[in-house]
């Protein structure tokens, strides 16, 4: 079959292009020019190149939409923990005073060091939380070693 003929212009820079790409790959003028009229009309690539970027947004936006849980989590821990302690806890008297913060310092330090052990070990209180929520067979599965000094 005889492909239909088609005559066009060019500027004289891209006749030149064209000539030199044909002559480096060693084929004729019209299958250059044809692949790339054809490249032209069919945006595969460029539909590809959407693709990807709409799968990587979407993965992006999931995780962000992961974090905002997360962190609302967090909020809300803190905030009901410190409405909790700021309401069961009672005033020292100033006899008192040095004994509570001493001991203060001390479970703080063992804060910290139940802290540093849970996240070496990657594990994350909030998808503890999310799990006792959502009733998962893991959930629970913190022991007292996790949390105490």
């Amino acid at each position: 079959m005889r492909k239909p003929f088609l005559t066009v212009y060019l500027d004289p820079k891209l006749l030149e292009a064209l000539e030199a790409y044909a002559k480096k790959r060693g084929a004729p003028k019209s299958t250059v020019a044809e692949a790339a009229i054809a490249g032209f009309l069919t945006p595969d690539a460029a539909d590809q190149k959407e693709a990807a970027v709409t799968r990587r947004l979407d993965r992006l936006d999931r995780r962000a939409d992961r974090l905002e849980r997360d962190l609302g989590i967090a909020v809300e821990m803190l905030a009901l923990f410190i409405r909790f302690w700021l309401t069961a806890t009672p005033s020292l008297p100033d006899a008192a005073q040095a004994a509570a913060r001493a001991k203060g310092r001390e479970r703080y330090i063992g804060f910290i060091d139940a802290l540093g052990r849970r996240l070496s070990q990657g594990r994350s209180f909030a998808r503890e939380v999310a799990d006792d929520v959502s009733g998962s067979p893991d959930a629970g599965s913190s022991t007292a070693a996790d949390v105490s000094p």
